[in-house]
């Protein structure tokens, strides 16, 4: 994290996230228009199909998952373009469909109260006038791949393409702790949003992060992304980024920051968002009465990307292939291809290093054999974790992080 002199960073800039009094949104609470191009996810409990959009506000060519609320899915071959995914194709995942479609940067506040010596209101000028820091990180979905479990489980079935990562441009959460003056025996900070509940008398979304950790000095709240200020469907006009956690701690169009005494009780903490307090998060499909805890830091992932699942290419004795990798909590270490269903294994190059939290590229080379050639990756973090042959299973469908394969047809 560092001082940052980009897009966003100047007085202009300033002036001009600012002059747009409402940021219009039509058509964003309305059913968009379906494209009739249809993606097949090849989720093995099939109904595998969904259409690609472009209706969304903000939004170009979207797998879509869901209308109310938005869930877009990222198309994988958007990540194979950079190792930064781009605004107008990076995932959407909310979980009300109350979303506000404008906001009026004049009257919006971030307020800060609970255990804290001075409660605050902070305009977003107040906000655009602290010091900055830039970071890049991925925003990973808890059930990113839950359509790959098996057996399946409940919940929006993602492919691989719930995620993104990005240059978030904002201010340190500590810093605006620190202005409030945080309290002796403080022991959480919870975060709450403008979107709302739906139903009646059903719990606002709110997640919460220890008092240490919410004041790191790598949590921040950003306000850019990718040298541009935030999309709506991304969290305008300032999110939470929780760098190396699962993007349900990533609050958007935060609101609220309350400093708490005690632990937070509520339900997004005490009931969602679980997993199994076993090695990997794997329990065994139907099993119950399982000790869990609240998810927490990513683990390490890697996909092929330079080529579809089941695409037919002209027999070579070798083909190049890249994709991308994240070490989850830390950087990537190296990655490895096979395409021998994992007998041999062959180094890969790794790309720029763009920060710790970040994706990285990685390219190789593997033999191939006339007919499939189920092509391997596999990706080892700087903490030394590597990604597991096989996957896990968690009535979440959270975390999934085994090897992946990409099967290429030579003929």
């Amino acid at each position: 994290m560092y001082n940052s002199d980009a897009a966003l960073a100047g007085e202009t800039s300033r002036r001009r996230f600012l002059s747009h009094a409402v940021l219009g949104t039509a058509g964003l609470a309305a059913a968009p228009a379906l494209a009739q191009q249809l993606v097949d996810l090849k989720l093995p409990g099939g109904n595998a199909e969904r259409p690609m959009t472009s209706a969304f506000p903000g939004k170009g060519s979207m797998i879509l998952q869901r209308v109310h609320p938005p869930l877009l899915e990222t198309p994988m071959e958007v990540f194979d373009k950079s190792v930064f995914t781009p605004n107008d194709q990076f995932f959407v995942r909310w979980h009300w469909a109350d979303i506000p479609t404008s906001i009026d940067v004049e009257t919006f506040r971030l307020n800060v109260f609970g255990h804290v010596n001075r409660p605050l209101s902070i305009s977003l000028a107040q906000l655009l006038r602290l010091p900055r820091v830039e970071m890049a990180a991925v925003n990973q979905c808890s059930g990113n791949s839950r359509g790959l479990f098996q057996p399946r489980v409940a919940g929006a079935q993602w492919g691989n393409g719930a995620m993104g990562n990005a240059k978030w441009l904002g201010v340190r959460l500590r810093d605006v702790l620190d202005l409030a003056g945080v309290k002796p025996g403080a022991v959480q900070v919870r975060f709450g949003a403008l979107d709302q509940p739906v139903v009646a008398g059903a719990p606002d979304f709110e997640k919460a992060l220890d008092i240490d950790h919410a004041r790191d000095g790598e949590v921040m709240i950003a306000f850019g992304m990718n040298g541009e200020q935030l999309p709506l469907l991304n969290g305008f006009p300032c999110r939470l980024i929780v760098p190396g956690w699962y993007s349900t701690y990533w609050v958007k169009m935060l609101n609220a920051i309350e400093v708490l005494p005690g632990p937070d009780d509520q339900y997004w903490m005490a009931k969602a968002y679980k997993i199994p307090a076993t090695p990997g998060a794997n329990v065994a499909p139907g099993a119950k009465d399982f000790p869990t805890v609240p998810i927490n830091r990513m683990i390490p992932r890697s996909w092929m990307t330079s080529l579809p699942d089941g695409q037919a290419i002209a027999y070579e004795a070798s083909i190049p292939v890249g994709g991308i990798a994240m070490g989850g909590d830390c950087g990537v270490a190296k990655v490895d291809v096979s395409s021998d269903g994992g007998r041999t294994w062959y180094r890969t190059t790794l790309g720029a290093d763009e920060g710790k939290y970040s994706f990285r590229r990685w390219d190789g080379r593997v033999p191939l054999r006339r007919g499939p050639n189920p092509i391997m990756v596999r990706c080892w973090n700087a903490n030394g974790v590597a990604q597991p042959m096989k996957p896990i299973w968690n009535p979440g469908g959270f975390m999934r992080g085994n090897i992946e394969t990409t099967t290429i047809i030579a003929a």
